[in-house]
């Protein structure tokens, strides 16, 4: 049985202008850390029987296809939670080992990916767990609003970083849209 694997060529793309931008050692911790974050999900999905159709990469992550309509809610929110618990994990073994810039990979993107806003893990966990506990409208109502609430709240905490960050000068020329100018291009 072969895995259909489909990388966009948008992906590739970012990869090179990260790797210029940022160098090969960064690129490489979070690359090393998204295969162990989609290495979680692949565990927890074979370990509860789960057929792996296909890998999608694209700009925004990447994407296990399954064949999950047999799966409960409890065996879907765990393989949803595997991922991040990857990272999570990894993150205090490579802080352990001295490799600060693979655990700071790692920390970022599984507690990124823990945030209550789909399509990212937490706002599928926080569906599934609502949907188990109170029924799939329930779930679907939470996940919604939860995840409204929550990018907004991103949204003003970035807003009052760069605005602070603009005060002492520290990133004046990353600084080419804003809120407090009605939006405009600056």
């Amino acid at each position: 049985m072969s895995t259909d694997i489909r990388i966009s060529p948008g992906f590739c793309l970012l990869v090179g202008w990260f790797a210029t931008i940022n160098g090969w050692q960064l690129l490489a911790a979070v690359l090393g850390a998204a295969a162990i974050h989609e290495a979680g999900h692949y565990a927890a999905l074979r370990l509860l029987g789960t057929r792996i159709l296909g890998l999608r990469i694209g700009l925004l992550g990447a994407v296990l296809e399954t064949d999950s309509t047999a799966l409960s809610y409890g065996g879907e929110l765990a393989a949803v939670l595997a991922g991040p618990v990857a990272n999570l994990l990894s993150a205090v073994v490579l802080t352990a080992l001295g490799l600060e810039m693979a655990a700071g990979a790692h920390l970022v993107l599984g507690a990124f990916n823990l945030l209550p806003v789909r399509p990212l893990d937490g706002g599928r966990a926080l569906y599934l767990a609502a949907a188990w506990l109170f029924g799939p409208a329930a779930g679907e109502r939470a996940a919604r609003w939860t995840g409204t609430a929550t990018a907004l709240g991103v949204v003003v905490c970035l807003e009052e970083l760069m605005r602070q960050a603009e005060a002492c000068g520290c990133c004046r020329r990353w600084r080419v849209f804003s809120w407090r100018h009605g939006g405009r291009f600056l």
